[in-house]
């Protein structure tokens, strides 16, 4: 799912250049409905942090937290975002980097809380002795990761309410999508592909997980058998092609133009079950390395693309 996603999915896209329909849109970007900052209680304590009061110049360096945050309705106190922040659009996008950030330069921003995914040069240390309060948020491995992190920051922003109202949605949902999938004799497979250097996602990551919940199996668990990967292997076009997966999901769309034409030009590739079945599916790469609430996005793509096949 950063990172924008774990380590090795950023760096696969980088060499390339790396980083899950309408009511998850709205689940994802407008501010919900119900609930007020009203019965938030102050102070608010999540792990080791405690704040004092609510923070109004919040400085997100993670797209997924970006996201959260608006999602929860917190995004009028969000003061600034980092570069890859892109969602939703109205999210205050600056130079700062979550990949490699900079302490003087996140200060400057006068931030009462800073929400990061990754501890990249200690700049939890670092902002902490300049005694600016940080929440790390570290690449979710599981749904559960997160739902909590939507929670923490709802207790942090003053928005318990709406976060558990986020929370709620995305797993009816979630509950939705799965609950009358076919029942097939074998399990679909699938590749999903981070980059076209061919590094992939096994059934332990979190992208992996939410394929699991689609009843697919991953051609890639072979892959990263000691898991020194974390996850995140690189596959032979060898291995690609003997497993010959029925679907081919691609995350690489926007950052490195890969296509199901691209695809099927690859040499040797034609002749994949998931190309010559027109089975090659095209993820839009930021919802696909995500982990916040367009999750549920993500998981309609892979639904909705299995559901043509015949059980």
């Amino acid at each position: 799912m950063s990172r924008r996603t774990p380590r090795l999915f950023a760096a696969a896209l980088a060499v390339a250049a790396l980083t899950l329909g309408a009511c998850a849109e709205k689940t994802s970007h407008d501010t919900p409905a119900t609930g007020s900052s009203a019965d938030a209680a102050f102070p608010a304590t999540v792990g080791r942090l405690t704040l004092e009061k609510r923070p109004e110049q919040i400085v997100s360096l993670s797209p997924t937290v970006t996201e959260m945050l608006f999602a929860i309705g917190a995004g009028k106190q969000v003061a600034a975002v980092d570069d890859q922040s892109n969602y939703p659009p109205e999210a205050p996008r600056s130079e700062l980097s979550g990949f490699q950030p900079n302490a003087e330069a996140i200060a400057a921003r006068g931030p009462d809380l800073v929400v990061l995914s990754n501890d990249t040069n200690k700049i939890v240390d670092q902002l902490t002795a300049l005694k600016i309060p940080v929440l790390l948020t570290p690449a979710a491995a599981t749904l559960d990761d997160s739902y909590r992190q939507i929670t923490d920051l709802g207790t942090l922003t003053g928005h318990p309410s709406e976060a558990a109202d986020v929370t709620r949605r995305m797993k009816d949902e979630i509950a939705k999508l799965t609950k009358d999938l076919p029942q097939r004799p074998e399990k679909l497979t699938y590749f999903h592909e981070l980059g076209p250097e061919l590094y992939t996602t096994t059934s332990k990551t979190f992208i992996g997980s939410i394929y699991a919940l689609a009843g697919l199996e991953n051609i890639a668990d072979g892959a990263d058998p000691d898991g020194k990967a974390g996850g995140y292997p690189q596959v032979s076009q060898e291995v690609i092609v003997k497993a010959d997966p029925d679907f081919i999901f691609l995350a690489d769309v926007q950052q490195a133009k890969q296509s199901a034409a691209t695809v099927k030009a690859r040499d040797g590739w034609a002749g994949l079950s998931a190309v010559k079945n027109d089975r090659v599916v095209e993820l839009d790469d930021d919802v696909a390395s995500r982990w916040g609430p367009r999750v549920v996005d993500l998981l309609r793509a892979i639904v909705e693309a299995t559901a043509k096949v015949p059980a």
